[in-house]
């Protein structure tokens, strides 16, 4: 039986050898050379080695029969669940999605969907993506937000959108900036700085004033948008992006989070419980803005996009009284 496979654009630019690990994830190096050797696997129609670069266009062949191929590729066990996603931005490199409170951003050892699978079967569904282009190339997020946490994830839809995202988080190019509602009154904008600790047992971070022994600086600023006395409504630019970061560290100056269970203030969360069945946090990834860039994503320069606030933080927001605060400093 022969397959044939075209290289498209995700998975031009590797080597030939890589691609096959990624077709055929279970077999050996060893088999890879062996079918090369002997022009079961050709590229192009001709004898190829393994380390030749793959080029967008390519044609590859697999002279093997099907119980081979099969063998040394299983299927995928997982299923990518249609669901309706909230999507705030889309072209064929990049999607920006608002994703709600409790829905993983990505596949942890829950086996529960998360957003990566969500969007692969929304890209499954409107015929983007078709299901062989998975072995090779998986649409993924490039920003992680906490479970229960909602707001702005930008996903990678192309391998060069995927590139090309990860640069500018991993540059911090790109500003992120998120709402919450913090116990007490702020009425200054201020850059705070601390140092923060994770302790990885229990997948909690403390936050210092002063450097310790393993932590790692974290910065954060931020501005108050309105407070009614008891509450103030926050705008948060990360600049750095830690675990937890903006829940720790308003914790630590005197500011939790409403309905932080992990890092907030039991009588404060209890009083928000009972009044809203708020079980989360109220933090929300609410803009992101790209730097001036050249390259695939240059049509994004300077941008700026905005995903909606939840159905409950808006509802928050007018029983505290905030709403006036909100739509005066964001509109």
């Amino acid at each position: 039986h022969m397959k044939e496979f075209l290289i498209n654009e995700n998975e031009a630019g590797q080597r030939f050898d890589k691609y096959l690990t990624k077709l055929m994830k279970e077999a050996p190096k060893s088999f890879f050379y062996k079918m090369l050797r002997k022009k079961n696997i050709t590229l192009n129609g001709k004898k190829a080695t393994g380390n030749e670069k793959l080029q967008t266009g390519d044609t590859v062949r697999l002279f093997l029969s099907d119980e081979t191929f099969y063998k040394f590729s299983p299927h995928e066990t997982f299923s990518y669940p249609v669901i309706p996603l909230d999507i705030v931005y889309e072209d064929d490199d990049i999607l920006l999605i608002n994703k709600p409170a409790g829905m993983l951003s990505q596949p942890d050892d829950s086996h529960e969907p998360s957003l990566v699978e969500y969007t692969i079967g929304y890209l499954l569904n409107i015929g983007a993506l078709e299901e062989k282009d998975l072995h090779t190339f998986r649409p993924s997020v490039c920003n992680r937000l906490d479970k229960n946490t909602s707001g702005i994830i930008a996903a990678g839809r192309s391998l060069a959108g995927l590139q090309e995202l990860s640069v500018l988080f991993h540059d911090r190019t790109l500003h992120k900036d998120y709402l919450c509602i913090v116990k007490g009154v702020i009425s200054e904008k201020k850059h705070i700085h601390g140092y923060l600790h994770k302790d990885h047992a229990n997948n909690k971070v403390t936050v210092y004033k002063t450097e310790q022994p393993g932590t790692q600086p974290v910065d954060t600023l931020y501005t108050p948008l309105g407070n009614n006395g008891r509450v103030t409504l926050l705008k948060v630019r990360l600049i750095t992006g830690r675990t937890h970061q903006i829940r720790a560290h308003l914790a630590s100056v005197g500011h939790p989070l409403m309905g932080d269970t992990k890092y907030g203030n039991n009588n404060f969360n209890r009083n928000c419980q009972s009044r809203y069945h708020l079980k989360h946090q109220l933090l929300h990834a609410w803009q992101l803005t790209f730097p001036e860039m050249n390259g695939k994503l240059a049509r994004l320069s300077n941008r700026r996009f905005q995903a909606a606030l939840p159905a409950q933080f808006q509802h928050i927001l007018k029983e505290e009284q905030l709403e006036e605060s909100y739509h005066e400093n964001l509109e």
